[in-house]
């Protein structure tokens, strides 16, 4: 006999206007959640951004791009050790880098296809992938690349408008673009490609224009005053942390680690003050896409560079490429108590790279 259980939730929304997700966060079986659909999108708004005038309504689309796996039967084909996911996590072996699937979703549908106006549209882009990358370029229908504009990140609008070509996007990551439809033929059928996929996985979905319409809205100069303006000489400490590859357990098996130790949850990795800014160094071996709980940073560097033309605006997450390096700033103000930080890659998470933050 089951019971249905069910508990009220009440908290604060005290933040910038953004898309958010939120999804199972059950200790070393995320991964297998999030793979079996249990993530949804979440959009906050306020009066501000109401008055920009940007595509709303029917042209304003929530995206959520995942890939999955499907056996013969049609039921979602996943590698766990324990296919009860009870007892034992992890995957087999040929998957512990992460869980790559062959067919891509947009909000559930495998490619699918959706008329739109010859008008700006609002794309509100999440990666719900659990390892998977993308590289997004629209494509006309000569197949000629076509730029588009970036106005949000994971934490809302960016100060102003930044025109780009292509868009990288990790697992967790979240895009806000505007794509004008306008400068199409009725007919056209605009693609979304992922350029680092191969066969089946390079295809996203596509847009097809399918009628004149007039358009109001439109792209303002300037999006937001509010984005924080937090300076090196802000921080009052400088932590270092690596993600890397390891051993864990007694029986020494291959996991992923921060700062060379597995997840503990009853230890407290960091512990910081509220109010404080701080500056994190960070250091991965392989693509790791870190994502902090509770708090958005800047990027201030990658490597010895500047950040790159989409890392603008407030983050709670950053792509971290092969063997790179990164700089983040950041203040820890709302609430005090213990917060996580791990990589978003779902099954590094579940194999140790995870850890835990406390604010004081």
């Amino acid at each position: 006999m089951t019971t249905d259980l069910t508990r009220d939730y009440t908290f604060p929304l005290e933040q910038r206007p953004t898309l958010l997700w939120y999804h199972d966060h059950r200790m070393d079986f995320t991964a297998p959640a999030i793979w079996r659909g249990l993530a949804g999108l979440h959009i906050v708004r306020d009066d501000a951004e109401d008055a920009l005038g940007l595509p709303a309504g029917p042209r304003e689309l929530p995206l959520m791009i995942t890939d999955r796996a499907f056996a013969a039967d049609g039921s979602l084909d996943y590698p766990s050790l324990d296919p009860t996911l009870r007892e034992r996590p992890g995957v087999r072996e040929p998957y512990l880098a992460g869980v790559l699937g062959d067919v891509v979703l947009v909000n559930g549908a495998p490619w699918p296809v959706h008329e739109v106006d010859a008008a700006r549209y609002r794309l509100r882009l999440l990666n719900a992938s659990n390892a998977r990358h993308y590289e997004l370029e629209f494509t006309d229908g000569d197949g000629r690349t076509v730029d588009f504009v970036q106005i949000g990140a994971d934490q809302g609008l960016l100060t102003a408008p930044a025109k780009l070509s292509a868009l990288p996007v990790a697992p967790a990551e979240r895009y806000d673009l505007v794509v004008d439809f306008s400068r199409f033929p009725v007919g056209t059928l605009v693609k979304l490609v992922n350029r680092v996929g191969s066969g089946r996985t390079r295809d996203v979905m596509a847009f097809r224009v399918a009628r004149k319409a007039t358009d109001d809205s439109r792209v303002p100069t300037r999006l937001s005053a509010d984005l924080p303006n937090w300076q090196r000489s802000d921080a009052v400490r400088v932590r270092d942390f690596s993600f890397r590859a390891g051993r864990m357990g007694e029986d020494s098996t291959h996991g992923w680690l921060i700062g060379g130790k597995p997840f503990d949850p009853a230890r407290s990795d960091v512990t910081v003050r509220l109010g404080d800014v701080e500056i994190w160094r960070l250091v991965a071996d392989v693509h790791h896409p870190v994502h902090l709980h509770l708090t958005g940073f800047r990027i201030l560097s990658r490597g010895t560079k500047d950040p790159l033309p989409h890392d603008g605006g407030l983050k709670d997450t950053i792509s971290l490429r092969p063997g790179e390096s990164a700089e983040i700033i950041t203040r820890w103000e709302g609430y005090r108590g213990r917060y996580l930080f791990h990589c978003h890659n779902a099954e590094h998470e579940d194999m140790g790279m995870m850890a835990n933050l406390q604010v004081t």
